[in-house]
C-alpha cells in the first residue's frame, strides 16, 4: 500500500536523508529512500510536489510520518527569515533547499550518535546495521530484505566487548554498554526522554551518560528531542564557520555565541544547511 500527498514544498529526499542527521535510510536507483524508522519499514519518494510513502497508509501518515518528516513546519518562511540579512546562509539554504529535520526515535538517536563520533558516514552506517542485525529485534521484511530494530537498552547492557567486536565499534563499544546500563538505572529511554524534554539545558544533562560529549549531546537534542536551537559543532562546522563567518576554527565558544545571536531558535536548522553546504562545496570543489 502506498500513501501519497500533494503540494509538499521545500522537500528533497537526497537533502533530507544524506545531510548527516540519520544513518539507516538507503538511496534507491529511482531516487527514493528505504529505511526502518519508528518500528516501520517504508520507502519515501518525492517528485514535483508529491510525496509518496510506500508500505504505509493514511493512519500511519497522520500518526507517524507527518511529525517524523516535520511537514507542518513552513521551511520556506524559515529560510527567508534566516537568509534575510545573511548572504552566506542564503547560499547554504538554496543549496540544501529541501532539508527538513527528522524527528527521530530518541533511543536510536542516542546510540547512533555515540557510534558516529570520530567516524565517517559510510562506516557509521555499517556499524549501526551490524549492531542492529546481530542484536536487534526483527521489524519486518520489505522487498525481500529483513530489517532489524536498534538493540534495546537491556540487550546492549548485557553485551561484552567480545560480543560487540564483529561490529567494529572500536573504543565506542564499552561506551554503549555503560550508557545502556545508565539508561536502565534511570528508568529506560522513555523516562530519560521525558526528563530531558523538561530540562532547561538538555545538552548539559545528556553529558552525564557515558560516551556523550558536547557535540553528540547537541545532535541528540536536535534530532532526538526536537530542540531546534541546538547547534552541533564538528570539524565540518568549524570549517564552514571559519570560511563563511571568519570565526577561528578553534573558537567553538564564539561559534556557539554567533549561532545563538544570529540563528536563535532555528540554530539547528541553520546548522544543517551549513553542514550540507560545506560538504557539498568540498566534494564538488566549487
Amino acid at each position: 500500500m502506498k500513501y501519497t500527498i500533494g503540494n509538499i514544498k521545500d522537500f528533497n529526499t537526497d537533502h533530507i536523508f544524506d545531510c548527516g542527521q540519520c544513518f539507516r535510510w538507503q538511496r534507491q536507483e529511482d531516487g527514493g529512500y528505504i529505511g526502518p524508522a519508528m518500528n516501520r519499514i517504508v520507502k519515501v519518494s518525492y517528485s514535483d510536489g508529491e510525496l509518496a510513502i510506500d508500505n504505509s497508509n493514511a493512519e500511519d501518515f497522520e500518526n507517524i510520518w507527518r511529525k517524523y518528516l516535520d511537514l507542518d513546519r513552513d521551511y520556506g518562511a524559515l529560510k527567508a527569515e534566516l537568509s534575510e540579512k545573511d548572504d552566506s546562509m542564503k547560499s547554504a539554504a538554496e543549496y540544501g533547499y529541501g532539508i527538513r529535520i527528522l524527528k527521530q526515535d530518541f533511543w536510536e538517536t542516542v546510540v547512533s550518535f555515540i557510534i558516529s563520533q570520530n567516524n565517517n558516514i559510510p562506516r557509521i552506517k555499517g556499524c549501526i546495521e551490524s549492531i542492529c542485525e546481530r542484536f536487534g529485534n526483527v521489524i519486518g521484511e520489505y522487498e525481500g530484505k529483513t530489517y532489524y530494530a536498534m538493540p534495546t537498552p537491556a540487550k546492549l547492557a548485557s553485551l561484552t566487548g567480545d560480543d560487540l567486536a564483529p561490529c567494529r565499534l572500536g573504543y565506542r563499544a564499552p561506551y554503549l554498554v555503560k550508557m545502556a546500563q545508565q539508561f536502565i538505572e534511570k528508568g529506560g529511554p522513555d523516562a530519560v526522554e521525558q526528563e530531558l524534554k523538561s530540562a532547561e539545558d538538555p545538552i548539559q544533562e545528556l553529558q552525564q551518560f557515558c560516551g556523550i560529549g558536547p557535540k553528540v549531546a547537541s545532535c541528540i537534542s536536535l534530532f532526538g528531542l526536537g530542540r531546534m536551537d541546538a547547534f552541533p559543532i564538528d570539524v565540518w562546522m568549524r570549517r564552514v564557520m571559519n570560511r563563511l563567518y571568519d570565526i577561528d576554527e578553534n573558537d567553538m565558544k564564539a561559534m556557539k555565541t554567533y549561532a545563538q545571536e544570529h540563528f536563535g531558535q532555528y540554530g539547528g536548522i541553520a546548522q544543517q544547511y551549513l553542514f550540507y553546504y560545506i560538504r557539498g562545496l568540498e566534494k564538488n570543489m566549487l
